[in-house]
């Protein structure tokens, strides 16, 4: 398995797993002009390659494209019928998914596309819905836990299954109690249906990774109250205090915003 960021943050969310002649897009928040030149660069056909699109939830920054994905290619977009609900509904989206481009899915429930297995979970989010996935190809786990207001059982326990993890480190609670941002959008944030901040995703790893854990990518960084040296410092010390080293226990990294970041071989 391969798999490439696209973008990560409130900009635009959109990841790239690849199997075999087969790949699958998990969200698609960035625009088609930016998803067509960064799969371009990396010699990657959106019409023959890309065989479906899987939604975590409906806002603006996961779903920017995929009705254009679905009216331009014809690909299936899998989503609970209240993300598909919430999709067709959000103001911000130009183009809808028409009815014969949308999939539904039941979390807990597997799907198989291509050489993949896909399965998704209860992500806690103040959305229509919200869920997370795990990947299952080549021998290896993939999981992205994303938009996450609070930790919950499931969410520990994929954080334990886990070969390779993409997980939400939003931002940095001093920066975001002392910045710009009204109350009310700060007590959003924070709050259980909100996002984790980095302390929270830090102490998640400490707690539930496992020996069988090789890589972790932490995600959806707020540009106004987070940077990414701070994000993994505070993963780096958190982790260390537990007994564990990042880049020796397993590998760690922070997606970028937006570009791309590097292709990487999940083996």
């Amino acid at each position: 398995m391969k798999f490439i960021s696209l973008g990560s943050g409130s900009s635009g969310n959109c990841y790239l797993l690849q199997s075999g002649e087969t790949s699958i897009m998990l969200d698609a928040g960035i625009s088609m002009r930016l998803l067509k030149k960064y799969l371009k660069d990396f010699d990657i056909s959106l019409e023959n390659d890309v065989a479906a699109v899987f939604v975590t939830h409906d806002h603006a920054d996961h779903i920017k494209s995929v009705g254009s994905i679905a009216c331009e290619y014809g690909k299936t977009i899998y989503a609970t019928r209240l993300v598909h609900e919430g999709i067709a509904c959000n103001r911000c989206l130009k183009i809808t998914v028409p009815a014969n481009c949308m999939a539904y899915l039941e979390k807990g429930t597997t799907v198989e596309v291509g050489n993949f297995r896909i399965t998704s979970f209860d992500v806690p989010h103040d959305s229509h819905d919200c869920v997370g996935y795990v990947v299952e190809a080549d021998g290896v786990r993939f999981c992205l836990i994303t938009d996450v207001g609070h930790v919950t059982d499931t969410i520990r326990e994929q954080v334990g299954l886990a070969n390779y993890l993409v997980l939400e480190s939003n931002h940095d609670v001093n920066m975001l109690l002392m910045g710009k941002y009204s109350p009310y959008l700060k007590e959003r944030i924070s709050g259980d249906e909100g996002h984790l901040n980095n302390e929270q995703a830090a102490m998640l790893l400490a707690e539930y990774a496992t020996p069988q854990l090789r890589h972790v990518w932490l995600c959806h960084l707020s540009e106004e109250n987070n940077h990414p040296v701070l994000a993994r410092k505070t993963a780096e010390a958190v982790l260390r205090q537990h007994g564990i080293i990042p880049g020796v226990d397993f590998g760690l990294d922070v997606l970028k915003r937006k570009s791309p970041s590097e292709f990487y071989t999940l083996s």
